[in-house]
């Protein structure tokens, strides 16, 4: 008795060791497998189906960019802190959703100046990036955004989600993606929703991770 006493204190000594040293080899091992980052962006939220593509981002270990509208945010601070809590970067898309080179200097501004304020009393901080409307800009409206502070993001891949692509297609220009490239997405179609599991799944195989846009280039980065 007294042996097998001894052989299980063996065994259990054994086990504490050989523990921690697996877990830390097996961080590095999941990191290793990030050789890039891209970042995913989703426009016009937060809606009615903003609680759904949290939840697949969330279930696909994916995090994106949620380029919200002002209006939006102020009509569902819920959501908004939502987006935070599930690791999403809130981002600044307007007020209205204008075209904004028809408008006027102070237009582009209130335009701005109350999605930043939305967004904030949301509780989804104080947004670092813009993103123009139909990616409508000019030198009036990239200044005024840079007086609020946020840096001017359009896209390198546009999924053409918004104009009825489909599922296959959404996940077909994901694959076009390469490291530091953004994709433009939204936050209502369906078949962007029911492409996320399958974006997961491109991403993994060549070796992307979903990250974080810099602020300072514009680009995508290691969260």
């Amino acid at each position: 008795m007294a042996t097998t006493t001894r052989v299980l204190a063996v065994l259990a000594a054994a086990a504490a060791l050989t523990a921690p040293a697996t877990a830390s080899t097996a961080a590095p091992a999941r990191a290793a497998a990030c050789t890039g980052y891209v970042g995913l962006t989703f426009d016009d939220g937060p809606s009615g189906t903003t609680a759904s593509l949290l939840n697949a981002l969330r279930q696909n270990g994916l995090r994106a960019t949620l380029f919200n509208t002002g209006q939006n945010a102020a009509a569902n601070p819920s959501l908004v802190r939502a987006q935070v809590t599930a690791g999403m970067w809130v981002a600044n898309h307007s007020y209205t959703h204008p075209h904004l080179t028809r408008l006027s200097q102070a237009q582009i501004d209130s335009e701005i100046s109350r999605t930043q304020q939305a967004v904030a009393n949301a509780g989804g901080g104080t947004p670092k990036l813009f993103r123009p409307p139909y990616g409508e800009t000019n030198a009036t409206v990239k200044s005024v955004a840079a007086r609020h502070g946020l840096t001017e993001i359009i896209r390198h891949v546009d999924s053409q989600d918004w104009n009825g692509a489909s599922t296959d297609a959404i996940v077909q220009s994901v694959a076009r993606l390469t490291n530091g490239q953004v994709i433009l997405m939204h936050d209502w179609p369906a078949n962007t929703l029911a492409a996320v599991p399958r974006i997961a799944q491109t991403l993994a195989s060549r070796g992307l991770c979903a990250g974080a846009i810099s602020p300072q280039t514009g680009r995508a980065v290691a969260p």
